[in-house]
């Protein structure tokens, strides 16, 4: 930094004054002309400087290079009141000289890249080798097939040409799911808005049209999108862990510290601040820059604080194809060896730990695939390596020792390689490669209905997981409520009022220190506006707050009068709200010297501070603890039972001498930072009582959730009458039922022991009864939601979603199974704590999630049924078709067909089915309920027996019953009819079956709502079209020969059969079938092992560990394909920045960047204790 070399330059600011004398009028107000780009003093490497300093370090750099911070302002052309003017011409003069406020992203990988990736795959690999072999020794002279031309190279060129196919509809698909998610990525930024001032007024723009000079608002709860220099703030402190690892908050405030950093997190308090560096400038864009995260890189020309230029160390190929770059020196002089394997074994470090907590933290499907996925890999692996070991045995067996043949290179070389070829078709069709596919066009075609639904998934895995949710922890306001406050009774002065009182009607005192209280004592944010509705206003800001603002104006004042006497500069102290505190006081002081406390909050917490209370003559009385018991009774409590939330105003002035009964003496030695002390003694001025409506369609909703196995719990900080009553109108409590409704403190006593630890068994005792958690901190909203996730009551499990707005909430919605956050009155801190975005805050969205996580899940459920069939038939018919006959009755290119191709249409067609009202008609599966139930499973083992038994009854028993000649044992393999009959039938078996698979619950009607899924329809046709295609004119490629009228007429007589069948099926009993006719009930501990094998890094191992081979479980590659394309693109682009760098770099970040800065405020070791945490978290 510049202040370790002892000096700064100082800006002659008397040279400044004359560039700005026509740009700034004499008020301070706006700039009247567009500055010229060439006339601001201040360029981004002085401003980058400027950020790196922290607390007194930052207020002396300041002071001595430019003054004050008001100096800084008028460098860039800005006013620390009216803001910028926001003309666009000026906007983007200012992206041109200090950058955009977007982190440029890696540039989407090239559809070749993606083929690239596709061609990774083993099985293709083997298949390839395989098929060149084949090919290449088709061309040697042989005997065999004299008279037919050499067709030997057709398998070999087909095998080719259907892996290229693979391949390329693979890249296809990979490339359009990263083109979907980047779409999806792109609306979730742009939502992201923040409050700035412009023209004097302030307004909500996205975060990428900030610019240096905006003067933005920031206040509790938000996410800091740029850097900046506080201007002014109230109590404001901020959560920098994600930079400096240190867990601690900081307070800001323009006497202390007034530096704010993006990436980092507003706790409480509100402010404003001059945004000095956007996006690759930011601290947070300089640490992306520096690890090759973003498609920007650090500009070489860039130079530290002495002005010296930065070297840039060269990247080898790994690092720079891992976009990690090497460290430089940190000092100039230490050696970079030491410091590069420690940052290496710290980000590997931290690697680890992050596998190992996206391993603890698997969704529920993801759980169950998982396990499937090592089922069926050994069994897969097991008979392939069986086929090629009996093909191999009893051909050796005949020709050697039973015809007594002498090795031919030409002929027994082929042999060998077309028997490795079946049995690695044998594994391709063991492994349901349409699966990943299945599930990530179940997840892209939900995900992107929910966003119509108002349902914004950040996280994907979320859409599935809520589809198993058993329990929805939902606030109050604004979901189950409109979230439209109004104030509809008031008690005054003794008087209960069921109407707001016109100010003329109260003692002007009163009514003054009434307008006053809530006009002051308000974030300045929250303000009313008029609406295209005469009749309402739109809130902007708090709820609550512009439902008291409302009042101010009913009462025929406007507040905006006050404010202009009080601004927010003026403030002398301010209490900001928080869960803790319940209540927000302001200090102001007055014209005649004495400073008013205003205080404003939860009743009972208010009423207890105050000592006195006003009466209507406009003076005050002693307020006892029986008058106050006696209040609560007579008003708070009927209040409250009528649903309405009841917030008390109160007041406490210091004066300088001659203090009257309610006032106390002012003393120098007042310690204002004494919140207990300085808001003691009050005075309470009135109670009101504030409506929030029930949302009209959210009884039904709930009803809806209840039918379909959900338990709905509200939890709320309001008073327990309230929420009571609010509870019992929603239809979540009956008043004859005998369900719990409890407040924070109660639950609390009954879950802890004597020592006040947690026991789950004692919380065992309440939750399954407890359906209300009144007066609730956002501590027991989290003991309620891990609790019942741990808890092992229920054989079942609960899967647990949680509904929150505020920043507190931010531990809950991390820890339940889906976190919804408030997309309108939620914090920036709750959004990226949780995996859906409530758009409208309704609860009626949730509902419909409900719908499309059961839909995805019953979407793959169906795929899984339909092609568990399609692989255990050809299994079984490649492997005792290779035991009897010595081949496979369905060859290698034909198998390729029915599985990579015919399976990536049907996931395409299953997966998009559209959700019913039936899907809530049925109770959430859970943990522990098998992903193939015992249906399915009668099903999928049902439809094989029937499907085996036709194709052997057409293999042994087809050439004498349909006169036809066998192709079974032919000297040179031709296309026959008989073989050809098998595959068709084959097919149309597999494609009737496919309708089957449409239900899973054991429904009759297979074809209900068949018409309405066009895409189903359409895709089925075409497949059938593209089979008939294929047998008629497929040839020597598809080894098929023209079949007759009669012949297609045996094979749909067949595949028709399947229909059929299925109503058989669906007859049998199921319930006395034993546990083993289920499969995928609960992931042990050794699987998640197995598969962390393969969600490790590249290159990675984990000491001590011993990893199994990708022989093992070969399909693993697809999941961990679609996890690292899916849910790793979601969650890392939809962290903060700095969170996202820290989370897999953090040592690497904290070295580059203290290289760059040469900074010593940050320290390492709770840097990377951070990332640490982060991994846990």
């Amino acid at each position: 930094m510049a202040s370790q070399t002892g000096e700064h330059e100082v800006i002659p600011l008397d040279e400044v004054d004359v560039a700005l004398e026509t740009q700034v009028d004499g008020a301070g107000g706006f700039f009247s002309s567009k500055p010229d780009v060439s006339h601001y003093k201040l360029d981004v490497h002085e401003l980058k400087e400027l950020m790196e300093y922290r607390g007194s370090e930052a207020i002396q750099y300041i002071s001595d290079k430019y003054g004050t911070i008001s100096n800084i302002c008028r460098m860039l052309f800005t006013s620390e009141n009216e803001g910028l003017n926001g003309e666009p011409s000026q906007i983007r003069d200012r992206q041109a000289k200090y950058g955009a406020n977007v982190i440029p992203p890696k540039p989407p990988k090239t559809f070749l890249q993606l083929v690239w990736e596709a061609l990774q795959d083993v099985t293709l690999i083997v298949l390839i080798v395989a098929a060149i072999l084949s090919l290449a020794l088709s061309f040697v002279p042989s005997d065999a097939c004299q008279g037919h031309g050499n067709i030997g190279w057709i398998e070999g060129a087909a095998i080719l040409g259907a892996v290229i196919i693979v391949v390329l509809v693979t890249a296809f698909n990979d490339w359009r799911k990263e083109k979907q998610f980047r779409g999806l990525q792109e609306k979730i930024d742009h939502d992201h808005v923040f409050s700035v001032i412009r023209l004097g007024k302030a307004e909500e723009i996205p975060v990428s049209e900030i610019v240096v000079g905006d003067i933005c608002q920031v206040k509790y709860g938000d996410l800091l999108p740029s850097d900046g220099i506080l201007i002014q703030s109230n109590d404001l402190k901020v959560d920098e862990s994600s930079l400096t690892g240190e867990s601690d908050l900081v307070s800001k405030g323009t006497e202390n510290d007034p530096m704010l950093l993006s990436g980092t997190h507003v706790m409480e308090g509100s402010g404003k601040m001059v945004v000095t560096a956007v996006g690759i400038h930011s601290q947070a864009g300089i640490i992306m820059a520096l690890l090759g995260a973003t498609g920007h890189t650090v500009e070489s020309d860039e130079t530290d604080g002495a002005g010296k230029k930065i070297e840039k160390p060269e990247q080898s190929d790994a690092a720079a194809a891992d976009g990690q770059p090497l460290l430089n020196q940190a000092d100039g002089s230490a050696a970079k060896g030491d410091q590069v394997d420690a940052a290496e074994r710290a980000s590997n470090n931290s690697d680890a730990e992050e596998t190992d907590s996206k391993l603890k933290h698997q969704s529920v499907l993801q759980s169950k695939l998982t396990r499937l996925a090592i089922q069926i890999g050994y069994a897969g692996t097991a008979i392939a390596l069986l086929t090629v070991l009996v093909l191999i045995i009893r051909w050796s067996v005949e020709e050697f020792a039973v015809k007594k043949l002498a090795w031919d290179n030409a002929v027994h070389w082929k042999q060998i390689v077309d028997f490795l070829i079946i049995g690695v078709t044998v594994l391709v069709v063991a492994v349901p490669e349409g699966l990943p596919l299945a599930v990530t066009l179940a997840l892209a075609y939900s995900v992107r209905k929910m966003m119509i639904d108002n349902n914004l998934v950040r996280h994907l895995d979320a859409c599935e997981t809520m589809g198993n949710a058993t329990t929805i922890c939902s606030d109050k306001t604004g979901t189950l409520t409109t979230n439209r406050m109004t104030v509809v009774q008031t008690y005054i002065a003794g008087q209960l009022y069921k109407s707001i009182p016109h100010y003329t009607e109260l003692n002007d005192n009163l009514a003054q220190l009434i307008v006053n209280s809530i006009s002051i004592n308000s974030g300045y944010t929250s303000i009313l506006r008029q609406s295209s509705n005469p009749e309402l206003m739109d809130q902007i800001g708090n709820k609550t707050e512009c439902g008291l603002l409302g009042m101010v104006l009913n009462m025929g004042k406007h507040y905006d009068s006050v404010r202009v006497k009080f601004p927010e500069d003026s403030f002398f102290k301010v209490f900001t709200f928080n869960s803790k505190r319940k209540c927000m006081s302001t200090i102001v002081k007055l014209d005649d010297g004495r400073y008013r406390v205003f205080t404003k909050g939860a009743s009972e917490v208010i009423l207890r501070k105050c000592d006195y209370i006003m009466t209507g003559e406009g003076s005050a009385k002693p307020f006892n603890i029986a008058d106050q018991e006696q209040l609560v009774a007579s008003v708070i409590e009927p209040m409250a039972l009528e649903g309405l939330r009841t917030i008390s105003l109160a007041y406490k002035d210091y004066v300088l001498s001659d203090p009257a009964l309610n006032e106390a003496l002012y003393r120098d030695d007042i310690d204002w930072e004494d919140e207990d002390f300085v808001v003691s003694r009050l005075t309470s001025i009135a109670i009101c009582g504030i409506e929030d409506p029930v949302r009209p369609e959210v009884p039904d909703s709930i009803k809806k959730c209840q039918g379909a196995g959900i338990t709905v719990r509200m939890v709320t900080g309001d008073n327990i009458n309230t929420a009571r009553s609010i509870a019992t109108k929603c239809g979540i409590i009956t008043p004859d039922s005998n369900f719990l409704v409890l407040e924070g403190k109660d639950f609390n006593k009954r879950i802890r022991d004597e020592n006040d630890v947690f026991q789950q068994d004692l919380l065992d005792e309440i939750w399954p009864k407890l359906r209300v958690l009144a007066r609730s901190s956002p501590t027991d909203k989290y003991t309620l939601v891990k609790g019942i996730i741990e808890s092992k009551l229920r054989s079942n499990r609960e899967v647990v979603a949680v509904t929150g707005d505020g920043t507190n909430d931010g531990p809950a919605l991390k820890m339940a199974d889906v976190g919804f956050a408030m997309g309108i009155a939620g914090t920036d801190v709750a959004k990226e704590a949780s995996d859906i975005i409530l758009t409208d805050d309704n609860f009626t969205s949730i509902v419909k999630a409900v719908m499309w996580g059961r839909n995805v899940y019953d979407s793959i459920s169906k795929f899984l049924q339909f092609q568990l069939t399609v692989n255990v038939v050809a299994i079984i018919v490649a492997f005792i078709g290779a035991a009897s006959i010595k081949e496979s009755p369905l060859q290698a290119i034909q198998m390729l067909w029915v599985n990579l191709i015919m399976d990536t249409l049907a996931s395409l067609a299953l997966a998009t089915e559209v959700p019913t009202d039936e899907l809530l008609e049925r109770n959430p599966y859970g943990r522990t309920k098998p992903l193939i139930s015992r249906r399915m499973m009668t099903n999928i083992l049902g439809q094989a027996v029937y499907q085996i038994t036709v194709l052997f009854v057409l293999l042994f028993a087809g050439p004498a019953w349909l006169d036809i000649d066998s192709g079974i044992n032919l000297v040179c393999p031709m296309p026959t009819v008989h073989f050809t009959m098998i595959f068709n039938t084959f097919v149309l078996m597999t494609l009737f079956n496919e309708v089957n698979s449409r239900k899973i619950h054991g429904q009759r009607n297979i074809l209900d709502g068949l018409h309405k899924n066009y895409l189903f329809l359409g895709i089925w046709v075409g497949t059938f079209v593209a089979q008939i295609l294929l047998v008629e004119f497929g040839g020597l490629v598809f080894s098929c020969k023209s079949l007759s009228i009669e012949q297609w007429g045996w094979c749909l007589f067949f595949g028709f059969g399947s229909l059929l069948w299925c109503q058989v099926i669906t007859s049998l009993p199921i319930k006395k079938l034993p546990r083993c006719f289920t499969v995928g009930r609960e992931v042990r501990e050794k699987d998640l092992e197995v598969q962390a094998a393969f969600t490790v890094p590249d290159g990675a191992t984990r000491s001590g560990e011993k990893v199994p081979t990708r022989g093992q479980i070969l399909w693993i590659r697809s999941i961990s394909r679609l996890q690292q394309q899916t849910r790793k693109y979601m969650e890392d682009k939809s962290e903060p920045i700095v969170t996202q760098v820290l989370r897999s770099h953090s040592a690497t970040a904290l070295r580059r960047l203290s290289t760059l800065a040469n900074s010593s405020t940050i320290d390492s070791s709770g840097f990377v204790s951070h990332a640490s945490k982060l991994a846990d978290a």
